[in-house]
């Protein structure tokens, strides 16, 4: 059976959004991904070697947590899949194993990416240190300022990082700057995008390598409630890999409830926001077409958001058709009730939340869970990285 919201068509489209909108300098490139990679990642080699780096190395699989006190709070069961207990701490890891193994056999030597909050980045540095290739990282100059431990972090796994000063200095700029690279580089270089936007096949190749996570959360709730299927499954979206990830096993079973939150910044219509889905139009950016934030005239409006990871001004392809088909409920949480929900999540439960993490606990309240609902949030990655933004919330109190 295709599962027609987790896989795109032939051309890479989910419905109407997606495809491959690229300059000419990257056509062999893209060309080539989109030949061989469901060739190279299907092989048995290539899942063996995926498989046993996903349990051995990462941590794999990683827990489902009945949150008691949370559930307690709200009157239903809610269960954390703890992708923050991955190796270098979120879900990002997921993505940089296969795209790195799909790289060497496709005999590139030169890796570079693209980060926001410096998790993705971290990620391919630690891959490339692993493999012992060469990594080069473009990060926006204000996320390198916000995100400095993951910087120090990509520079002790042997990674160059390159400072993107165009625009918002953010994740958009960054994707530009490793565009342009990409572009001068087609060769011996692969650019491992670390979320489900790009040109196809890059949406669907990051999807299917993230729908681990969902793929354990379907045996871990067999395990523990009896049926692999919750009420609804809630994760927060920028380009939105972990929740892609967390979607996909669930996205053809019409029972499951499927709920992406994304960030409103200074609130939605505050000028400094960065819910696409609230605030966008069909556009095309970095490569295909999907939901943007543009002026009339098609210029990129400026995105906002304290958390350097949805701080995008476009959504992936397969998250504007769950938007636009009307089988994913997009949701939107300011700065405000993030930073609420990532101190409180830690009082509750003992886990410090990534500050993206945070907008997904943000609308737990406007759910109207039910006492026999099955909840399972994606705590898609820890807090370490956003201390001095904690601190300083703690400092200003």
């Amino acid at each position: 059976m295709i599962n027609t919201f987790a896989k795109p068509d032939q051309q890479g489209y989910y419905g109407e959004f997606g495809g491959a909108y690229i300059p000419e300098m990257l056509y062999g490139n893209v060309e080539e991904l989109k030949k061989r990679y469901l060739e190279i990642s299907s092989g048995q080699a290539f899942q063996k070697d995926f498989h046993q780096l996903l349990k051995d190395y990462v941590g794999r699989p990683t827990p489902l947590f009945l949150a008691e006190r949370l559930s307690q709070l709200f009157g239903s069961k809610i269960y954390l899949k703890r992708e923050d207990l991955c190796h270098t701490g979120a879900h990002k890891i997921n993505n940089t194993i296969g795209q790195i193994l799909l790289a060497i056999q496709l005999g590139k030597k030169r890796i570079i990416a693209e980060t926001g909050a410096g998790q993705h980045g971290v990620a391919t540095a630690t891959v490339c240190a692993l493999k012992g290739l060469e990594c080069i990282v473009y990060m926006g100059e204000k996320d390198i300022q916000r995100q400095a431990p993951n910087v120090a972090r990509m520079k002790m796994l042997g990674a160059k990082v390159v400072p993107a000063t165009s625009g918002s200095k953010t994740l958009k700029d960054a994707t530009n700057e490793a565009i342009r690279d990409w572009i001068n580089n087609p060769n011996d270089t692969h650019y491992i995008i670390g979320s489900v936007v790009g040109p196809h096949p890059y949406p669907d190749m990051v999807a299917r390598f993230q729908s681990v996570i969902s793929e354990e959360t379907r045996q871990q709730l067999s395990e523990k409630e009896g049926s692999p299927l919750p009420t609804r499954v809630i994760a927060c979206v920028g380009g939105g890999s972990n929740a892609a990830g967390a979607f996909y096993h669930f996205l053809d079973e019409p029972s499951v409830e499927i709920v992406a939150v994304e960030a409103a910044g200074h609130g939605v219509n505050s000028g400094f926001s960065a819910a696409t889905t609230q605030l966008g139009v069909p556009g095309i950016l970095h490569g295909s077409k999907s939901i943007v934030m543009q002026t009339a005239d098609g210029q990129v409006v400026e995105p906002h958001s304290i958390s350097a990871g949805l701080d995008y001004p476009g959504i992936g392809p397969m998250h504007a058709h769950l938007f636009a088909s009307g089988r994913g409920r997009f949701l939107s949480a300011t700065d405000e009730e993030a930073m609420h929900w990532a101190f409180k999540l830690s009082a509750l439960e003992g886990i410090i939340p990534a500050l993206e993490t945070a907008h997904a606990f943000a609308v737990l309240d406007r759910l109207g869970m039910k006492k026999d609902d099955i909840n399972v949030v994606c705590l898609s990655g820890r807090g370490d990285k956003d201390l001095a933004t904690y601190m300083n919330a703690m400092d200003e109190q």
